[in-house]
């Protein structure tokens, strides 16, 4: 059994080494402690009805490997982004000029620095050990976070959007912070993404040209990685587009990654899933079709992935441990369910 439930204080030590493994350009999981326990307050206070009252909130949540204790994995979902400090990406648009008496039309793409996401939802923070990297466990990771919203709507904006990482050379260097981010800072990519993880995005705003750029400038290196995802990021994306998500253009800033976005109702995970009642049972065994379970339970919530039954009666039946692990003691609690593909064989491991 898998088990995702809400990050705390007492694994910040794992959390610390989970940074350690993820490598450079996630700028959510910096191997920071100070930055790690303002997330873990932020993460008590939004799974909580105080969370409520603010309009930005983080749900940081973890993979906890049931043998060991130890937390695997991360996952998250942040509220409100682009409220409390600028959101910035890269909107990828054509400008159209034309001659009259040269009979002449031209199209040329530009970037444009926007703040077009501000007040949606992000999904982020997807991560796997590679000891647990098996078929199942980043689709697990990432829908988990779908529930959640079906779960909690009210918390949840009506966009969701992901940036995924983009495109590094073999020294992990991006073709596009060294051909246009770099001419502006004057600093190494990943002092660029350290400085936006620990200290906000301030200086992208004191430094950045406010005008479009024009894409056809810029070398081709660059020209060839603006939308282009990771090659780790790229099982995630293909997760992300069976959900509903959509690329529309948007890009990092710093490396061109492409970002998509979907309405949350329309999310499949969101639309499909269904909440009733459970029947605890011994009968259901290891061999029974897997089932995404969330406990609908905002100060205990967990997440499962565990074998379930249909009963003659129509009523899902899950076994005692599933029951245990989600913190049910009572068979009229409400579970949220949905089936899960037990083929699935990508291996998103950040997104």
């Amino acid at each position: 059994m898998l088990l995702i439930r809400p990050c705390q204080m007492s694994d910040l030590t794992d959390l610390m080494a989970l940074s350690q493994a993820v490598g450079d350009g996630m700028t959510s999981m910096p191997a920071d402690e100070a930055a790690w326990l303002s997330k873990i307050h932020a993460s008590e206070r939004a799974f909580s009805q105080e969370g409520m009252n603010h309009s930005s909130g983080t749900y940081f949540m973890v993979l906890e490997d049931q043998v060991s204790g130890r937390v695997v994995g991360t996952t998250a979902i942040y509220t409100g982004i682009g409220l409390e400090k600028p959101f910035y990406s890269y909107k990828v648009s054509t400008l159209v000029s034309s001659s009259n008496e040269l009979a002449v039309t031209r199209q040329a793409r530009v970037l444009s620095m926007v703040n077009d996401y501000t007040g949606a939802t992000e999904v982020g923070s997807l991560f796997v050990l590679p000891e647990f990297r098996r078929p199942g466990v980043g689709q697990f990771l990432s829908r988990a976070r779908f529930l959640a919203m079906a779960d909690f709507p009210e918390r949840f904006g009506s966009t969701v959007m992901a940036e995924l990482r983009g495109w590094l050379d073999t020294e992990g260097r991006s073709p596009l912070w060294e051909n246009l981010g770099r001419q502006f800072f004057g600093i190494e990519f990943q002092e660029a993404v350290n400085t936006v993880a620990l200290k906000g995005t301030q200086f992208i705003s004191d430094l950045m040209p406010k005008y479009p750029i024009y894409i056809d400038l810029l070398p081709q290196a660059a020209r060839e990685v603006i939308g282009k995802p990771n090659d780790s990021s790229a099982p995630a994306l293909h997760m992300l587009k069976k959900e509903g998500f959509q690329y529309t253009g948007y890009v990092d800033l710093f490396d061109g990654g492409p970002s998509v976005q979907a309405a949350t109702n329309e999310i499949h995970t969101v639309r499909e899933s269904a909440q009733g009642c459970v029947c605890i049972s011994d009968e259901v065994s290891e061999q029974d079709p897997l089932y995404m379970l969330s406990n609908a339970d905002l100060g205990q919530y967990r997440v499962m992935l565990a074998p379930a039954r249909r009963a003659a009666d129509g009523m899902l039946m899950i076994n005692s441990a599933t029951a245990k692990a989600l913190k049910i003691s009572h068979a009229d609690a409400n579970v949220r369910y949905i089936p899960f593909d037990r083929q699935q064989s990508l291996h998103a491991v950040a997104a």
